[in-house]
């Protein structure tokens, strides 16, 4: 009887410390997971920006097909649409963080991450100064880059100043500029952005007035366009390549704009692709403050 409870203590005493042992490496695991170099996703050509401007590039794993990458960001893999993303090749990497936009999905592969233990983070498309700014702030604590964000959330407040003073100057000419933008495609008809889109985000900041009549995107004839009668076009594309002689390509294709203000006085311009995704980030703010100088001297026609 005495031989079968030592044999016992011994046995619970054995459990015990298997018990304490495992509960430990859980513990120490966790910790690992925890103190990982990071290891970020980031869905979204806006977010990936910020990414990039708060100068954590180097933690990036893989971006999204929008994003683009200067030179030296090789390593770095690139996933598909960002609205497409799939859960196995985004595990694969190992990352302890995916960032991106309310847009970013499915979410059958957000859930699937969020399950395997995956912080995602989905921050709101910006449209404003003021959530463009939050976005910064937020992402610079996800980043551990609180100070960078603070430079970056100053720099975009300048810029905004800038363009203000601009749209000032604008307004004292007399009504702002008539503008139209046009998606061009190969090999199917150029769409117009009305309100609610990328472009009108772009024209506005700048001191603009979208002309469109309409929200989103619809096709529009070269007779429509022409009783417009835009003073400035706007064009660009779902290339990576920038529209090297806008001018000549849309007259080429739409002989007809020539007879616009914007086409007799060649004010028709190229804007790129990265400015018109993920609503207003650090791309669209250039573009509206050198489309703001552009629509001074469009005013002097």
């Amino acid at each position: 009887m005495l031989g079968k409870k030592i044999f016992n203590n011994k046995l619970l005493a054995s459990v015990t410390l298997l018990s304490s042992l495992a509960f430990s490496q859980t513990v120490f695991a966790h910790a690992d997971h925890e103190h990982a170099a990071p290891r970020v996703v980031s869905a979204g050509a806006g977010v990936t920006e910020l990414v990039l401007a708060l100068d954590a590039g180097n933690e990036l794993v893989a971006v999204d097909s929008t994003s683009q990458l200067p030179k030296g960001y090789d390593k770095v893999e690139k996933l598909g649409y960002h609205r497409m993303l799939s859960a196995e090749g985004i595990l694969a990497l190992s990352p302890n963080l995916v960032l991106g936009t309310d847009a970013m999905g499915p979410k059958a592969t957000l859930d699937v991450l969020n399950g395997a233990n995956v912080n995602v983070i989905q921050l709101p498309d910006a449209h404003t100064q003021p959530q463009l700014l939050s976005n910064i702030d937020e992402m610079g604590k996800l980043l551990n880059r609180e100070k960078q964000a603070q430079a970056l959330q100053n720099q975009v407040k300048q810029s905004f100043v800038q363009i203000e003073q601009k749209q000032q100057q604008i307004a004292k000419q007399g009504d702002a500029p008539k503008v139209l933008f046009l998606l061009l495609q190969a090999d199917r008809p150029a769409r117009v952005g009305g309100d609610d889109t990328a472009a009108d985000i772009i024209i506005k900041l700048a001191g603009g007035k979208n002309i469109a009549g309409f929200s989103g995107y619809k096709s529009v004839s070269q007779e429509g366009i022409l009783s417009l009668q835009p003073d400035v076009i706007l064009i660009s594309n779902r290339s990576d390549k920038a529209i090297e002689n806008p001018v000549a390509d849309v007259l080429k294709q739409m002989p007809l704009l020539e007879h616009t203000p914007a086409g007799k006085n060649q004010q028709i311009q190229s804007l790129k692709p990265q400015a018109l995704l993920g609503g207003l980030g650090l791309s669209a703010i250039e573009a509206a403050d050198q489309l703001a100088s552009d629509f001074i001297n469009v005013k002097q026609y």
